[in-house]
């Protein structure tokens, strides 16, 4: 970390939301070592590369110590020999290509200033190596790419590690992730309140993780073939919630559209209306008309029609979410920020100009659900009408 004159000249060099930000990350520093699951290989529950998975564990202090907090980072899905073998040799597809170290912020702080509520738990940040939200199991290795499909097992292999180093003995737990790995909490969500002791105070939150079932700008359902390909290629189909894969394809069950309603665990959806990820991704991927380049990147350079479209698709996340229901134990926190993750965003999650609905930030709804304090379910007015808004030409 910059200091002295050094520290100075880079701040005169950087913008103030850059500022803003690095400024909260020399206040928290924390920065926590790898941890590499060893005994997991001889279990074939490997990266995509056959390497060893991995986490960061800070440990919980004072009051936190009996209390787990397991949040799974994003990093997309690969859905075909291809694109896998381009993962394969990075740290989405090896843990010999990981930082050995990574820094705590947001959710993961241990500052009690930016994060109120879990600031002093036992905090996990689990790496992403399998391309498949931890769902993947197929035995076979084809020996021409040495590409291992084996998600399931990693998550099973982590969880277990994690038990065995206190989180047996939890009093509170509450599993996380942005974008893949907010969708790994929502299909991992039962599964992971099974694994912990019968009176566990256990809940979800997925943040950036509820991706919807809708046709692109062409008219096409490029993400649901997308996920299928990804089930397909990973054979993710027996480790998806069964209550789904009875009755609908394999592929259509990483739509958390289709799984959300049968948790039965508390769960935090934490997004936004108009996802950033997903608009670039889903309803406008790439090779899409290059009129919509500018739009796609930046809401605010959108034109009249666009921005219909994009309250269409807002419309479609909304319906989406209705379809679930209102379930009591259900915290909902949908903003209008053209942003896609803000748990792991320190000037998002909690920070003076944070989003927020009503009058609570992100931290204060999550923390205020989870301990039962008050329920949290809003959705924000349509975009641009939320001054609190602090990034949209940045995410």
């Amino acid at each position: 970390m910059a200091n002295g004159n050094g520290g100075s000249k880079l701040r005169l060099w950087c913008s103030a939301f850059a500022c803003a930000l690095l400024a909260l990350v020399e206040a928290d520093g924390l920065f926590v070592d790898i941890t590499y699951v060893e005994s997991a290989v001889a279990r074939g529950a490997v990266c995509l590369d056959g390497s060893a998975p991995a986490y960061h564990l800070a440990p919980g202090f004072g009051s936190g110590v009996n209390s787990w907090l397991v949040h799974f980072e994003g990093g997309g899905w690969c859905n075909n020999v291809t694109t896998c073998l381009q993962r394969m040799h990075t740290r989405l597809g090896s843990s010999k290509e990981m930082a050995k170290q990574v820094a705590f912020s947001g959710i993961l702080s241990d500052a009690p200033g930016y994060n109120p509520d879990f600031y002093n738990w036992n905090k996990v940040r689990v790496r992403y190596c399998d391309g498949s939200s931890f769902t993947g199991d197929k035995e076979e290795v084809d020996p021409r790419t040495n590409l291992h499909y084996r998600g399931a097992r990693i998550w099973q292999a982590v969880l277990e590690d994690l038990l065995a180093k206190g989180m047996n003995r939890a009093e509170n737990a509450l599993i996380s992730g942005c974008s893949a790995g907010g969708l790994t909490s929502i299909l991992h969500c039962d599964r992971f309140h099974q694994l912990l002791p019968a009176g566990a105070h256990v809940k979800c939150l997925s943040d950036a993780g509820f991706f919807i079932n809708v046709k692109d700008i062409a008219g096409e359902n490029h993400a649901a073939a997308f996920f299928n390909d990804v089930v397909t290629t990973h054979g993710s189909a027996r480790n998806l919630p069964s209550s789904c894969t009875s009755k609908l394809p394999a592929g259509m069950c990483f739509f958390p559209q289709n799984e959300v309603k049968q948790i039965q665990t508390p769960l935090f959806i934490l997004n936004s209306a108009y996802d950033s990820w997903q608009v670039r991704n889903i309803l406008i991927p790439g090779g899409s008309d290059p009129r919509w380049r500018n739009c796609k990147h930046d809401i605010s350079q959108c034109s009249t029609k666009q921005l219909e479209t994009l309250q269409g698709f807002r419309d479609h996340f909304l319906g989406a979410l209705e379809e679930q229901g209102t379930s009591s134990t259900r915290g909902l926190f949908i903003n209008s920020c053209f942003v896609h993750c803000q748990t792991e965003i320190q000037e998002i999650w909690f920070a003076p100009g944070s989003p927020a609905l009503g009058d609570k930030k992100i931290a204060n709804a999550v923390g205020d659900w989870f301990y039962d304090r008050s329920p949290f379910q809003k959705v924000d007015c349509p975009y641009p009408c939320d001054s609190t808004c602090p990034i949209f030409k940045n995410s």
